[in-house]
């Protein structure tokens, strides 16, 4: 290889292994790497914006500033309230109901979103119940990286996978994903209860306490939340639409939120904006700039001839391969920068003969979502919650969740193989 590609391999390894350590913000380091592939030559400015995926980060934008204005009318709290209500208070109940709203929520909504709103919800209830928050918040975590599986919206994966193949619509993530996501949340629902029944039990006198919270109460702008709900529902159908009527993802999500800014007026803009995660944001520019000197030295191609020496251009083999290298890695790196990595891979295999790239696509995003699950470091939402629990005096450890979390994660990538399989390649 050309001295530029050993340059461009140097930046990207030491910036994978200081996002990795987490010694520096992972969002200041992306984005350092980034600018020295243009500082190096690596890469000049016109090429390092091309790779920069635009669709991804508008459809991010959007969403945040939709569900950031929707959060402050109360809707996510009341549902939490009247779902715990609805089973009486029972602590197990609880914890199976709100893994189900979680998973229901970040397929909707994305996960990192879903679980800032329910993470509060859940310390609130559990500190009315007396019981102990974790294995309410590990259920929770990994619950959120299988419902954000599903959708193209639901796991920041799946956005940059749907973003970087154009017949990867929203409906073909439905097809594709949905049931096989299902099927995972409700093989681990019973695994969780098994693991947890015995820690956290309450009294009845607590539980009664807990049938006295007011749902309605949790609403706290009910002409806001009117508007939110029409907003998220056109967004929604939106997405479902979206190839049909030729517009892209970001262009959806942007045309809600700048419509639902528009509704509820000047009040919201700033705030709005002020809940759009500019550190993710920031954090993905960097990635598609760094991955984008990988593309240009050639190192992507490379690593493609050696992935098709090895399955022999196969598409089974390739599959199960990337599969289950997905689920690996992404549970012990972040699922982001990995994706990042492998989207030009498989575009390259593509280039080399694969004929069909489908089932490539479906195996990526299930092991990097399913995978985000293996340890606390897996994904973006695991490291947020394990960060709010610990401000709230209940720390995750990184082994506490590990034994818990990677045999399931194992268990739910085993599922996910037997589906591709026979889904796509028997």
């Amino acid at each position: 290889m050309e001295q530029q590609a050993w340059i461009a391999i140097g930046i990207f390894l030491v910036i994978y292994a200081l996002i990795i350590t987490e010694k520096i913000h992972r969002t200041i380091v992306a984005m350092i790497g980034g600018i020295l592939m243009i500082v190096m030559g690596i890469v000049d400015q016109g090429a390092a914006l091309h790779h920069i995926d635009f669709n991804t980060l508008g459809l991010l934008i959007g969403m945040m500033i939709i569900v950031g204005i929707t959060a402050e009318t109360g809707l996510f709290r009341y549902i939490a309230v009247w779902s715990a209500k609805k089973v009486q208070g029972h602590p197990v109940r609880i914890l199976i109901v709100l893994c189900i709203v979680t998973a229901v929520g970040s397929a909707f909504l994305d996960n990192v979103t879903t679980v800032l709103l329910m993470v509060p919800v859940t310390l609130s209830i559990t500190r009315q119940l007396q019981v102990n928050p974790v294995p309410f918040l590990i259920t929770q975590i990994m619950s959120s990286n299988i419902g954000g599986t599903a959708t193209l919206i639901g796991d920041p994966p799946n956005i940059m996978i749907g973003s970087a193949v154009e017949e990867l619509t929203f409906m073909s993530f439905i097809n594709n994903l949905s049931l096989i996501s299902l099927l995972i949340l409700l093989v681990t629902l019973p695994f969780f209860v098994l693991i947890y029944r015995k820690q956290i039990k309450t009294t009845d006198e607590l539980r009664l306490g807990m049938m006295d919270m007011d749902e309605r109460a949790e609403i706290k702008d009910p002409v806001l939340l009117k508007k939110c709900i029409v907003v998220l529902g056109l967004t929604i159908i939106g997405f479902f639409v979206h190839q049909l009527v030729h517009l892209e993802s970001a262009t959806v999500a942007l045309a809600g939120a700048f419509l639902l800014l528009l509704l509820t007026g000047e009040h919201y803009l700033e705030e709005a904006f002020h809940r759009v995660e500019w550190t993710t944001i920031f954090f993905f520019v960097g990635l598609f700039v760094l991955v984008g000197g990988l593309v240009e030295t050639g190192v992507i191609a490379k690593l493609a001839t050696y992935a098709m020496e090895i399955t022999g251009g196969d598409v089974t083999k390739s599959a199960v391969l990337i599969l289950w290298l997905s689920a690996v890695a992404s549970a012990f790196l972040d699922n982001i920068p990995f994706v990042a990595t492998m989207i030009p891979l498989i575009q390259e295999m593509g280039a080399m003969g694969v004929s069909d790239l489908e089932p490539l696509w479906w195996s990526l995003a299930l092991g990097a979502c399913l995978g985000g699950n293996g340890s606390l470091i897996g994904a973006s939402a695991n490291l947020i919650v394990a960060g709010i629990s610990g401000r709230e005096g209940h720390p995750i450890s990184f082994m506490k969740y590990f034994k818990i979390a990677f045999p399931l994660m194992l268990l739910s990538v085993a599922i996910a193989n037997i589906y591709v399989y026979f889904r796509y390649l028997a």
